[in-house]
């Protein structure tokens, strides 16, 4: 079996989520809870399937890139095992993540359910909606005659109209914000109520809805003083929490990391904090490797060369992917864990030459990314860096902001909780070094 450069090169593709149900993501797919710290995906499926008549509302978090996408889309094919009729979507496809307000995500929502649905021959018309759509027509001026055409289409020519442009966005909220409770009542009870009660006559279990890619909503300051996403889930957190329907929101991590994550916890999920998905683990917290995680992230890279291989027939084949062994696990380690880094320097390696790909490539690669990282941080930056490496903590959204989303930092789990290490590129500088030499810190 040769390897096809151009096939390995869009398999490793880092902005591309898997999803088992497709036979050829399932044969790059890679469960690694086992060695994450804790199985997020079941516990997320457990409630659903427990509290199965009932609404329930979860959040779900994690770094930008480790794989919460692949993971949502593997909750999404077992659930419907399960019985449960999913609607799965990214919530870019209907919003500017730069202007998000409540109305506007009730909307996509609305629409994406209705879309599917109808996909499933399965037609409601809520009467509030259809008036509603027909005042929205004359300020957009956008005709929307509803009883012409499918409920989805109306609120696809809405969303169109106005998802590029501020103006018209701005005129809809006036009209719709006082229309908001209105607006989640007809949802309720003319959608997805009337949505479950035709599904569970078709024998479904209930019907669940996964918001993917609103952990991406700007972290901007509105005029209020509060951030984007603390207006959404936080202050109008209590109307996104009571659909008639199962629904998983992805939040921004940095909301675990606020003042009002209490509050969160109490509008989501009856009390139960948030979701994380932290890095596949590649060192422990004194340092040392984690040879578990190693072992799957290696996996994870050889699927993608040898996707109709098993385990043990992967590992034989390494020697026409890398010089041997070690450089793979060179690249693992120095990837932190981060599923979509590894994925983007695998990307350059192809990127530079076929495989197998030497160590002085390898290290040619990891150089150019390591000093683009590098001339990100600033003398302030890298003081709380070095802080919290010694505390292996952070805490309070401005350590957030600088260490995470910046990814100068890792959240990882393990028997005793959440810890962080500092991302693997990083010490590998002199300016690292130097520190840790003078304190004896490993690593």
């Amino acid at each position: 079996m040769t390897i096809n450069a151009s096939q390995f090169l869009k398999a490793c593709d880092p902005s591309r989520a898997l999803s088992i149900s497709n036979p050829q993501d399932r044969s790059y797919y890679i469960d690694f809870a086992p060695v994450r710290g804790s199985n997020i995906i079941q516990e997320l499926k457990r409630t659903i399937a427990l509290l199965a008549d009932e609404g329930t509302c979860q959040l779900f978090t994690g770094h930008i890139g480790c794989g919460k996408s692949t993971e949502l889309l593997r909750l999404k094919t077992e659930l419907e095992q399960q019985g449960f009729y999913v609607i799965y979507f990214v919530s870019t496809e209907d919003l500017d993540m730069s202007d998000v307000d409540v109305t506007d995500i009730l909307i996509a929502i609305a629409h994406q359910v209705s879309e599917k649905l109808e996909s499933d021959q399965i037609r409601l018309k809520p009467k509030y909606f259809a008036n509603l759509f027909a005042e929205i027509g004359d300020i957009l001026q956008t005709p929307i005659e509803i009883s012409q055409v499918d409920f989805s289409v109306g609120i696809s020519k809405i969303t169109a109209r106005t998802k590029d442009s501020p103006r018209l966005r701005n005129q809809l909220r006036q009209y719709m914000e006082p229309r908001t409770n209105g607006i989640l009542q007809s949802l309720n009870e003319e959608l997805l109520g009337q949505a479950n009660l035709q599904l569970k006559q078709r024998g479904k279990q209930g019907l669940v809805v996964i918001i993917d890619n609103l952990d991406r909503v700007d972290a901007r300051q509105l005029p209020s003083g509060r951030t984007q996403p603390e207006y959404l889930f936080v202050d109008r957190g209590e109307q996104l929490s009571k659909l008639n329907c199962h629904v998983v929101y992805t939040i921004p991590l940095a909301l675990v990391f606020s003042n009002e994550v209490e509050i969160l916890k109490q509008w989501f999920g009856g009390g139960v904090s948030p979701k994380i998905l932290p890095m596949v683990p590649v060192q422990r917290r004194d340092g040392t490797h984690a040879e578990d995680g190693i072992a799957l992230l290696r996996q994870m890279v050889l699927a993608r060369a040898f996707p109709g291989l098993d385990a043990a027939q992967r590992l034989a084949r390494i020697p026409e992917m890398f010089d041997c062994v070690e450089t793979l696990d060179r690249l693992c380690l120095i990837s932190g864990g981060h599923v979509r880094n590894l994925l983007g320097l695998l990307r350059n390696c192809v990127q530079r030459g076929d495989p197998p790909f030497s160590r002085d490539a390898i290290e040619h690669v990891i150089r150019g990314q390591r000093d683009a990282l590098v001339r990100t941080i600033d003398d302030q930056e890298w003081a709380l860096i070095l802080q919290v490496v010694e505390q292996q903590s952070a805490r309070g959204e401005v350590e957030y902001q600088t260490l995470l989303r910046s990814m100068f930092m890792f959240e990882y789990q393990d028997q005793q909780g959440g810890w962080f290490g500092i991302n693997p590129m990083l010490t590998e500088t002199k300016k690292y070094q130097t520190w840790a030499e003078g304190r004896g810190v490993r690593g």
